[in-house]
């Protein structure tokens, strides 16, 4: 397929996507289009909101649009690594005693990871197992799990006590966070109608598994300049204190900044953000507007920075616009 036509079928697949999910969905387009920059990128996102937002909702819904296995986990102290990732069982059917394999809520294309805070760290780490290799191990089995496969977590800023918050190293293998915030009136006024006229919305499939994988092989041709791959490299750069081209306010306000895994980040999620827009090439601009979701969890600000009420997102303000002119 030649790659104006295939830039073409992509952009349309994308828009149908966008639309369907409009249905459900009021408002949020941020939130929506980050899980989708995830989802072809081949990475995983952290939803970080108060409950009641619509996080479950969309997940749900885009399983129902993609045509994709959809499962949730609800995260709690007592939830083990088997009630995830799943165990072997004695099968007795036919007389016989063997062993079998009864698969957990992992093997889904679209998992849910709901208050992935709540769980001990033990239970954290087999996720996080499963998400970085895209494998889960029982015993001396090895399964792989089908493509394509994105979890999305989720944690409540508020009612942190008795959580197991995300150790850094873990956060890092998370490709955005994305904050979810309050809907505007009018998309509240809108959420409020759909709940008085009890409207029965139905959302149809538009792509199927094997479209969503074809996307991905289009979102890794998109072209990327030298230009733009050194600016995703000077904005990670400028986030590290002591570099030479470190920010101002990472020197005074930031302990670690964004590792390596960061400026792969920036690359592959502008990618497919320009492919939204309908190119194939990646823009200065495309990187700078994923860089927040992209960089403000791989940020760790010290005791200055909290004693002075800075957050990774001020800090993030104000490093972005001084890395270069955003240019194409």
């Amino acid at each position: 397929m030649q790659p104006d036509t295939a830039l073409k079928l992509a952009s349309e697949q994308l828009t149908r996507v966008r639309d369907e999910i409009g249905k459900i969905i009021v408002g949020q387009q941020d939130v929506v289009d980050g899980v989708l920059i995830c989802l072809l990128a081949g990475g995983h996102v952290l939803l970080e909101g108060v409950p009641g937002l619509g996080k479950t909702t969309l997940l749900r819904t885009l399983s129902r649009v993609l045509h994709l296995k959809y499962s949730r986990i609800q995260f709690t102290p007592d939830l083990m690594p088997a009630d995830i990732v799943g165990s072997m069982m004695m099968d007795t059917e036919g007389g016989a005693k063997t062993l079998r394999f009864a698969a957990g809520p992992i093997f889904a294309h679209l998992v849910l990871a709901d208050e992935i805070n709540r769980a001990t760290p033990k239970t954290q780490s087999a996720l996080l197992e499963a998400m970085q290799e895209h494998t889960v191990t029982s015993g001396t089995q090895t399964m792989e799990l089908e493509p394509p496969f994105l979890v999305m977590a989720t944690q409540n800023p508020i009612e942190m006590e008795g959580t197991y918050p995300l150790p850094e190293a873990q956060l890092d293998r998370f490709l955005m966070k994305i904050l979810v915030k309050y809907p505007s009136r009018s998309d509240l006024g809108t959420i409020v109608e759909r709940t008085i006229q009890r409207d029965d919305i139905q959302v149809n499939p538009v792509l199927t598994r094997e479209e969503i994988l074809g996307l991905r092989d289009v979102c890794h041709h998109v072209l990327v300049a030298p230009h733009v791959q050194e600016h995703a490299i000077d904005l990670v750069m400028a986030t590290q204190p002591g570099a030479k081209q470190a920010h101002e306010l990472s020197n005074k306000f930031v302990r670690y900044g964004s590792s390596p895994r960061g400026a792969q980040a920036l690359v592959e999620c502008g990618r497919v953000l320009a492919l939204m827009k309908g190119r194939l090439h990646l823009s200065q601009e495309d990187v700078d507007t994923v860089a927040p979701a992209v960089l403000r969890h791989r940020i760790i600000l010290n005791f200055d920075a909290h004693a002075e009420g800075q957050t990774p997102e001020t800090i993030l303000s104000k490093i972005i616009p001084s890395v270069g002119a955003a240019v194409a």
